[in-house]
C-alpha cells in the first residue's frame, strides 16, 4: 500500500485557519493524504485569544504549535523566527507538500522553508493586489512556490504576467466561500448568545495598521475611532492584526471601552463572524474581509485609506479618505442604504472540490522542484 502523502497547512492568523480549514478537512478525509498543520502567529498570543486553541477544538489528528514572537517585535524578526521553527519542524515531520495562503509573513515563511528544502509549495488566493507591505509579501511567495491556487481569471493573468508556468496556476475560488455559502453556519440568534450582541442593528468595524504609513498611523487610528464614536451607531469591534503599529489601534479604542454602543473582541471564530457580517448595515476599515467577503452577502462596505489600494471595485464597496469628516459621512450615508446583489467575482463555493482534484493529478505531485521563468508570449530576453 502506497504511503499517504502528507500536506502540511501554515496558519498563523484567525483569518487565513477559516479560509484554508475546508482544505484542510478535505485533505484530513482523504484516503490518500494526511492533514498536518503548523501554528503559528496570532494564534499564541493572549492579547488575540489564543486562537490556536479553536484550532485544536475543530479535531485535526496533526497539530503542531511554535510560537514565533512574544508581541511586538519588528516584523522582520519576527520572519527569521519563524523561518527557523518551521525549519526544524519540516526536518522531523517531512511533508510532501506545504500550502501557505495569503500575504502574512507566515505564509512567506512557508513558501521560504518549502523552496529551500525541495518541498513542493502551493500557494492560496496568490496574484491579488493591495496597499501596505502585504501585495511585496505576496508577489514574492508567487515567485517561490511551485503551484498555484487562485480565485479567479484575474489573479492568474497576473500570475502569468510574473512568468508562473499556465501548467501550475489553478484557478478554484477563494476556499471560504465554500463556508460562506454553506447551510451549516450558526443562525444569528446563536451568534449574538455566544457573544453578548444585544443591538437590534449594528455594523462591523474591523481596522488594520499600514505598514508602510508608520509616520500616521496613531492619528490615522484616532480618527478612525473617533468617526466611530461620533456616528451614534452601534459597532462590533474587532481587534486588528499584529502587524507592525497595531497599538496605536489598540490605544484608539480604549475609547470605546465601557461604551453601551460598542461591544471589542480580540477574535471571532469564522463561521460566527461570517453569520454577523452577513446580517451587518454595513463593514468598515481595511479589511480584505469588506472587499472578498461582504460582497458575496451583498453586505456594503465603508474601505478607508490605501491599504486595499488596487483592489477589486464593485458597486457595494464605498472607498473613502482616511478622515474623520470622510469616514462619519460614510457611516451616516451607509447606515439606511439597503444591500447590493451578491456577488461571485472571488468564487462560486466549489473550491474544495477543485482543489482536491488538483492534488489527485499526477502531474502535480511529478512537478521539478526547479522553476524557470516563463516569457510572455515567447519573447526571449537578454
Amino acid at each position: 500500500m502506497a504511503a499517504k502523502r502528507r500536506i502540511l497547512f501554515i496558519t498563523g492568523t484567525r483569518a487565513d485557519f477559516g479560509k484554508l480549514k475546508p482544505l484542510m478537512r478535505a485533505v484530513e478525509a482523504s484516503p490518500d493524504m494526511e492533514c498536518h498543520i503548523f501554528v503559528t502567529g496570532m494564534h499564541l498570543l493572549a492579547r488575540y485569544g489564543y486562537t490556536y486553541r479553536q484550532v485544536e477544538r475543530e479535531g485535526f489528528t496533526n497539530v503542531f504549535t511554535a510560537m514565533n514572537q512574544m508581541g511586538g517585535e519588528a516584523m522582520d524578526l519576527v520572519l527569521a523566527n519563524t523561518v527557523q521553527a518551521l525549519g526544524k519542524h519540516v526536518a522531523e515531520d517531512a511533508p510532501d507538500m506545504i500550502v501557505v495562503h495569503g500575504d502574512r509573513l507566515e505564509t512567506l515563511a512557508g513558501a521560504i522553508v518549502g523552496a529551500f528544502r525541495n518541498i513542493l509549495v502551493a500557494h492560496v488566493e496568490g496574484g491579488e493586489r493591495s496597499g501596505t507591505i502585504d501585495e511585496m509579501i505576496r508577489h514574492s511567495v508567487t515567485k517561490l512556490a511551485h503551484l498555484h491556487f487562485v480565485a479567479n481569471d484575474e489573479a492568474r493573468g497576473r500570475l502569468l504576467q510574473m512568468g508562473e508556468h499556465p501548467d501550475t496556476v489553478f484557478v478554484i475560488g477563494s476556499p471560504d466561500i465554500d463556508i460562506m455559502l454553506s447551510p451549516d453556519l450558526p443562525s444569528l440568534d446563536a451568534v449574538r448568545e455566544r457573544y453578548d450582541i444585544a443591538f437590534p442593528q449594528y455594523a462591523v468595524a474591523l481596522y488594520h495598521p499600514v505598514t508602510t504609513e508608520p509616520a500616521t498611523q496613531a492619528e490615522r487610528a484616532q480618527a478612525f475611532a473617533s468617526a466611530l464614536l461620533d456616528s451614534g451607531r452601534e459597532f462590533v469591534v474587532i481587534s486588528p492584526n499584529n502587524d507592525a503599529g497595531s497599538e496605536h489601534i489598540h490605544k484608539a479604542y480604549e475609547t470605546l471601552k465601557d461604551n453601551a454602543r460598542f461591544r471589542l473582541f480580540p477574535s471571532m471564530r469564522f463561521e460566527f463572524f461570517l453569520r454577523l457580517m452577513q446580517n451587518a448595515r454595513f463593514i468598515i476599515g481595511n479589511s480584505s474581509a469588506g472587499i472578498r467577503e461582504a460582497p458575496i452577502y451583498g453586505v456594503r462596505t465603508i474601505n478607508v485609506g490605501s491599504r486595499q489600494k488596487g483592489r477589486f471595485l464593485h458597486d457595494s464597496i464605498h472607498n473613502v479618505p482616511e478622515t474623520h469628516a470622510a469616514m462619519l459621512g460614510a457611516i451616516q450615508q451607509c447606515w439606511d442604504m439597503e444591500s447590493c446583489s451578491p456577488c461571485y467575482h472571488f468564487g462560486q463555493g466549489n473550491s474544495v472540490e477543485l482543489f482536491m482534484r488538483h492534488l489527485g493529478e499526477q502531474q502535480v505531485w511529478s512537478l521539478s522542484k526547479q522553476k524557470h521563468f516563463q516569457d510572455i508570449c515567447g519573447t526571449k530576453l537578454g
